[in-house]
């Protein structure tokens, strides 16, 4: 079978191609070698541990939080089976409307792993053995990532695990300790701290989510502190060890004095790595980079010119939305359109609560490259919104261009600032200033105002509820 585009892989990159590709009139397969389609994100990524957030947040509120509310629930339990149960529910949902996108579209569908026997033929190899070769005008390869160790660490999938496995624990840990002060780490640890564990996080770096702005890392740190997640950052881990069912694991602090943390599970959030295993890219002569990536120019090309790759395979952030937005634009490239995307507005969350998000340069940044520049900041304290709703941790920071006032960055902590940072994200990619957003209406009382408010302390310093 011909096909003018053959996709390797569906999870987010690789199924928005494959749409974007069938709307535009191209005659599209999709391969995936696992039963269910959605890749990473869908079955053991993003959409299960959102699951497991919004339920053991519904919990902690009802334990913590509900009396203020002059609501009395007596002595609050969870069923972590029902928990678990019904982010099932929800992956099966989720995957099963992207079976639903790929008949909706035409776009055939074929479960094995596929592999190229040349620039232009993919194999399917199939679970029972057999196989079947289909060829492509174009390939693109969308295989996303796998979680990534560190070199004298084994996995055990058992006590000593990754995030696809702390995703499917069948008991909630005594003390969970988390190597790596990341996304992953962070969000799948207040989990577990909201369900009753103890959680402690061992991080290298001298703060936690040591990529984003500093006074984001600060605010992190001191909320989830407050909740009672323990961190211990500068600290390098030397060794992991299972005893039974305790895990040890040694780290070697700043000062150089050796620390060791004993718990029942370790998860490994040390970051993922690009996976191309059992792709046979020698055979199609692609090109990988140092890293294993797969190295592509700007318009997501491969050294071999009908083939491109996508989302979490190539450089950049190992974001599903990064992957939805390159699947778009290759899919509009090979229709003969100009698409363009922006990896500077590519904005980045973290699900803890509150919640943080992020999009365009840090003030370290910025600094670094000697740019001129105006910071505006609130604190969602003062805002009716949050002390109404009891969600007072938290800021908006903006920072502008001092010369022309254009936004260059906005980091945020707080509530529902997943959803408030595109507001900005939209903002920066028309170059708005910062008065631009000072003057636009918002309404109130809503978390949003904090934009507002953040923007106009940006753009003159006088913001007006601070």
């Amino acid at each position: 079978m011909k096909y003018d585009i053959i996709v390797i892989g569906s999870g987010p990159g690789g199924y928005i191609a494959a749409v974007r590709a069938s709307q535009l009139g191209k005659k599209v397969a999709i391969i995936e070698k696992y039963s269910t389609l959605g890749g990473t994100c869908l079955n053991v990524g993003c959409i299960p541990s959102k699951a497991l957030l919004d339920s053991s947040h519904h919990y902690y509120d009802a334990v913590h939080h509900f009396e203020e509310h002059g609501i009395s629930v007596e002595n609050p339990k969870f069923d972590f089976s029902k928990m678990v149960e019904r982010k099932a529910k929800v992956v099966e949902q989720t995957t099963g409307g992207v079976k639903f996108l790929m008949d909706k579209n035409d776009i055939d569908v074929y479960e094995g792993l596929g592999s190229f026997e040349d620039a232009t033929h993919v194999k399917i190899t199939k679970n029972d053995g057999s196989s079947e070769v289909i060829e492509g005008t174009n390939i693109i390869i969308a295989t996303g990532s796998k979680p990534s160790t560190l070199p004298f660490i084994s996995i055990d999938k058992e006590r000593i695990i990754t995030s696809t496995e702390a995703l499917k624990l069948k008991e909630v840990p005594k003390h969970l300790i988390v190597i790596g002060g990341g996304v992953i780490g962070l969000e799948l640890g207040s989990v577990y701290k909201r369900l009753g564990a103890d959680v402690s996080v061992v991080e290298y770096a001298p703060t936690i989510t040591p990529t984003m702005d500093k006074d984001v890392s600060k605010e992190l740190t001191k909320v989830l502190k407050k909740q009672g997640v323990k961190f211990n950052v500068s600290h390098g881990v030397t060794g992991v060890e299972r005893k039974g069912d305790e895990v040890v694991v040694t780290a070697t602090n700043k000062k150089g004095e050796e620390v060791t943390f004993t718990g029942d599970y370790c998860l490994v959030a040390v970051g993922r790595k690009a996976y191309t295993n059992g792709l046979g890219l020698e055979n199609a002569g692609v090109k990988v980079t140092e890293r294993g990536q797969i190295d592509v120019n700007d318009h997501l090309q491969t050294n071999v010119s009908n083939i491109y790759a996508i989302g979490d395979v190539v450089r950049g952030a190992m974001l599903a939305h990064k992957a939805e937005e390159e699947g778009v634009v290759v899919a509009e490239y090979l229709a003969g359109e100009k698409p363009h995307i922006d990896y500077n507005l590519i904005p980045g969350i973290i699900y803890t609560w509150p919640e943080v998000a992020a999009v365009g340069k840090t003030e370290q940044e910025l600094k670094d490259a000697n740019v001129d520049y105006k910071a505006g900041k609130f604190s969602m304290r003062a805002l009716g919104r949050s002390r109404a709703s009891g969600d007072i941790d938290g800021f908006v920071k903006v920072l502008a261009d001092k010369n022309t006032d254009e936004v260059l960055g906005v980091h945020m902590v707080g509530a529902r600032v997943a959803d408030l940072i595109m507001e900005m994200a939209v903002a920066m990619e028309f170059r708005a200033s910062a008065e631009d957003i000072a003057r636009i209406c918002h309404g109130h009382p809503t978390y949003s105002e904090a934009v507002k408010e953040a923007a106009k302390a940006a753009w003159d310093g006088k913001p007006l509820n601070a």
